[in-house]
């Protein structure tokens, strides 16, 4: 069956509720696989596809490039559904345009040109490359606009469901949609658009379609925009200037798309396993928005200007001839604007659960076991044979649905525990929207695991609560294990498991500032322990809970190693904008490149593990650096282990990789 028969006949279930009933439906709780483990995990069977969801158009290049383009330029298929039709005012207009009328038609239109500009250069063809158009039929019947364009053994599908930024009685469209019962969005037309008839969205259409395209599509790889921003109080005429809704640092329509996606995501999950089918194996990669504004910009120069390139065709220009009447890109985006654009959005790239995985542990066989999140489930893949480099299928620990990030810790006696942040509710509409740290423990060292354990929240509100950040865990020399995590104001809480299993209450560490996410904890020789943060004016450090002098200013979470000394540890870190590595003593090797850094001791020195700056594995060893120039494209960031690096690929299987 062709892929258009799967969009139209695989997820007709369930058409969207009539508009004008008098008495809304109940709000329906998102129910996600059974967090028992034991399912069986879908065979990608070596295939690899992206999909990616974005409010507006541009969202992908601004928040998830370069990410994007690197899977892309690996030979990774993509699909990007963008849920607005971007109109907003209508007003397509730079200085040195005469005067024209708003159009918010022809402004949607112009958007999606610029996109479709903008991934035809990325896939190395001219600019104006016409594209196969055409429209495909979704769940309840609704219709959406999807482009095709495909060269050298590469392809990007644009799926455009084109639902309003704004209504005559909602401003805010989609967070509208996101929280209330009875209402139902029209969609948007677009000017030149084969879609040519408008159709309604409820709360739960909206779902059903993302989970359709999700079913149709079967991604490998899921690319998000951010459910729980940080909090970020500001007056309204701020709130105006930066674009941010009211108590939060993002846009909110990129909030309630992101909320949405992960409730399809949840939807796709728990149907599937309903209906007796394996768990869906994809890996789920959230960005953060106008967080970006916010913090230390962490894109070198070239990396940087490799992702702004992206955006000038996207944002084209009036003297174009592009074959689109209505416009040839979003014209305030075009030429150097994303760069001199105040906001800085394009200067950074944040995950929003920024952790390097898999968790990797040896077992008593020898066998190397790499733990992570699958289809938002715990999974634990094994090597085939001690150091063979080869892992097997996955094995399902459940625990869903998960945030994709897994910290470890290893107890005195081999046994191995991890932590996540679990979604314990996603309702919209009114209804509980919540996380929650879990634990998982190991019944015996290389075995199976007890059941998952809550180990709560340390914020009591649920909309504070859903502000927390990818836990770190650390086991100290007296058997203690350490947990700690990023809280609602951006300070660092933590929770102690004693020696004999129990766990002591959520506590605050003292204030150093504000934090951003991704957390280093270790111990030092003398079995200290240790934690670094990346804070907004420096990096901040506290041994044994107490704060410690801090370091010069991060541009991402940095990384460390034990070291001889009073400060007992030795500091790895990139200043904002910059590619090059910076250390807080000893010497420094070269290792320029950006994004999360990952280190461990080795008998020559330490061992550094993170990426280039054309987004490749290297690895430093000895005075040595080693650059991965093969195998699948990584998802996220490498851990090294033994002196060599395990990661995950867009295959959604683990790799090892030693020099």
């Amino acid at each position: 069956m062709t892929r258009r028969g799967v969009l139209a006949g695989a997820v007709a279930v369930g058409a969207a509720t009539a508009a004008g009933c008098s008495v809304p439906s109940p709000p329906r709780v998102e129910k996600s696989a059974d967090p028992a483990p034991g399912r069986p995990i879908a065979h990608a069977a070596g295939r690899a596809l992206l999909m990616q969801f974005a409010a507006h158009p541009d969202d992908d290049l601004y928040f998830m490039n370069p990410d994007s383009q690197r899977l892309l330029d690996a030979g990774v298929p993509l699909v990007s559904v963008y849920v607005t039709a971007g109109e907003h005012t209508g007003r397509n207009w730079i200085k040195g345009m005469p005067p024209r009328t708003p159009d918010r038609a022809a402004y949607s239109s112009a958007r999606h040109q610029g996109l479709r500009q903008a991934y035809a250069e990325a896939l190395g063809v001219d600019r104006f490359t016409p594209w196969e158009r055409r429209t495909t039929e979704l769940a309840g019947g609704r219709r959406a606009e999807v482009d095709t364009l495909a060269h050298a053994g590469r392809r990007v599908e644009l799926v455009f469901l084109n639902l309003p930024m704004h209504t005559p009685r909602r401003y805010m469209a989609l967070p509208a949609l996101w929280e209330d019962r009875a209402l139902e969005l029209r969609t948007h037309l677009s000017a030149d658009s084969p879609v040519a008839r408008s159709d309604g969205y409820d709360h739960d259409g909206l779902i059903e379609v993302l989970a359709g395209l999700l079913a149709a599509y079967r991604p490998t790889v899921v690319h998000t925009l951010d459910p729980d921003p940080d909090i970020q109080h500001s007056d309204a005429a701020t709130r105006g200037r930066d674009s941010e809704q009211p108590g939060y640092s993002d846009h909110g329509d990129h909030t309630a798309v992101a909320c949405f996606t992960w409730a399809a995501l949840l939807r796709r999950v728990a149907r599937a396993t309903a209906a007796g089918e394996p768990v869906p194996a994809f890996a789920t990669v959230s960005f953060r928005g106008y967080y970006n504004r916010h913090w230390p910009k962490n894109l070198p120069p070239r990396v940087l200007a490799e992702k702004a390139a992206h955006l000038v065709p996207y944002g084209g220009d009036p003297s174009w001839e592009c074959g689109n009447p209505s416009g040839c890109g979003d014209y305030g985006v075009g030429g150097d604007r994303p760069l001199t654009n105040r906001k800085g959005w394009v200067r950074a790239t944040h995950y929003r659960w920024p952790a390097p995985g898999p968790a990797v542990a040896a077992g008593p066989d020898g066998r190397l076991a790499a733990y992570g999140v699958l289809g938002l489930r715990a999974v634990r893949w094994r090597e085939t044979a001690p150091g063979s480099g080869r892992f097997g299928e996955p094995e399902d620990l459940g625990g869903g649905p998960l945030a994709p990030a897994l910290a470890r810790a290893v107890l005195p006696d081999g046994r191995l525990l991890l932590f996540a942040v679990r979604f314990a509710a996603l309702a919209g509409r009114g209804g509980p929207n919540r996380r929650e740290l879990v634990v998982l423990e190991q019944r015996s060292p290389g075995g199976p695991f007890l059941a998952w354990r809550g180990l709560g929240n340390p914020e009591r509100a649920d909309d504070r609560g859903r502000r927390i950040g990818a836990p770190a865990a650390v086991t100290g020399p007296d058997g203690r294990v350490h947990l700690f995590v990023r809280d609602a104001d951006k300070g660092v809480a933590t929770r102690v498991r004693a020696a004999d299993g129990t766990w002591g209450p959520w506590k605050a560490l003292p204030a150093q500032g504000e934090l951003q996410d991704g957390l280093t904890a270790l111990t030092d020789a003398a079995g200290r322990v240790h934690l670094l943060a990346a804070g907004r004016d420096a990096v901040r450090h506290w041994t044994d809970g107490r704060p410690v002098a801090a370091l010069p200013r991060a541009g991402d979470p940095v990384a460390a190693v034990p070291a001889e000394g009073p400060e007992g540890v030795r500091v790895f870190y990139r200043r904002p904008a910059e590619a090059a590595l910076r250390a807080s003593s000893g010497p420094v090797p070269d290792f320029d490149g950006y994004g999360l850094l990952s280190a461990a001791p080795g008998p020559g020195g330490p061992l550094l593990l993170g990426r280039d700056e054309h987004h490749r594995v290297q690895l430093s060893r000895a005075g040595r650096l080693h650059t991965r120039t093969e195998g699948p494209a990584p998802v996220g960031d490498p851990v090294p282990h033994a002196g060599a690096a395990v990661g995950l690929g867009a295959d959604a299987r683990p790799w090892l990789w030693r020099p």
